[in-house]
């Protein structure tokens, strides 16, 4: 008897390994998928433990689980956002506050930016340039994704310029005509050696 309710339990945990890979599979949310997938990996170590191979399961558990997942956290973090350059505006220090923090964005076009992110996971990172000259070329070097600033020939007009032909499709219909215009922008690749 004792035999048989331990092989239930034992069939009861290797059905959790196919339910857990499908739910891994099936996740929108790469944060969610990070964490079931360390649930995965330690219902494999149980299983291996519980077959008695403890070296495959101390594998499992040490490199399946915590340095995979450690690693792939690192990569979602750093792939899943959208770096957008902004004019720092000319603020005047206060005494009371020696750091201010100031608006980058009117709310209203950070609101509408945020929403369709929002729906693919991805975070909005505002990265300040004290010059058009030093934001514009920050889009030349690819160090971001999209400048939202004055024209360099129109001085007085601000729209959204986006080199990356995928979020230019994500923000395209999402922002409101009255809050700024979405372009896109085509940024030609630099050369590894530059010419003399």
């Amino acid at each position: 008897m004792a035999d048989l309710s331990e092989n239930i339990y034992i069939a009861a945990i290797m059905v959790l390994l196919p339910l857990a890979a499908a739910m891994v599979v099936t996740q929108q949310n790469p944060y969610h998928a990070l964490v079931i997938r360390g649930i995965l990996g330690a219902v494999a170590a149980l299983v291996y433990a519980l077959f008695g191979a403890a070296d495959v399961a101390l594998t499992e558990a040490l490199v399946g689980t915590m340095l995979s997942i450690t690693l792939y956290a690192i990569a979602v973090r750093s792939s899943m956002s959208m770096r957008l350059g902004v004019m720092m505006p000319e603020t005047v220090v206060d005494t009371e506050d020696p750091h201010p923090t100031p608006d980058l964005l009117p709310a209203p076009l950070l609101s509408a930016l945020r929403s369709p992110l929002r729906k693919y996971h991805l975070r909005l990172d505002l990265v300040p340039y004290p010059t058009a000259q030093a934001l514009y070329r920050a889009l030349q070097d690819r160090e971001i994704h999209a400048v939202y600033g004055p024209l360099l020939a129109e001085p007085m007009t601000c729209q959204l310029q986006v080199r990356v032909k995928r979020l230019y499709e994500l923000l395209q219909g999402a922002i409101p005509p009255e809050l700024t215009r979405v372009v896109h922008v085509s940024v030609p690749p630099t050369s590894p050696n530059p010419a003399p």
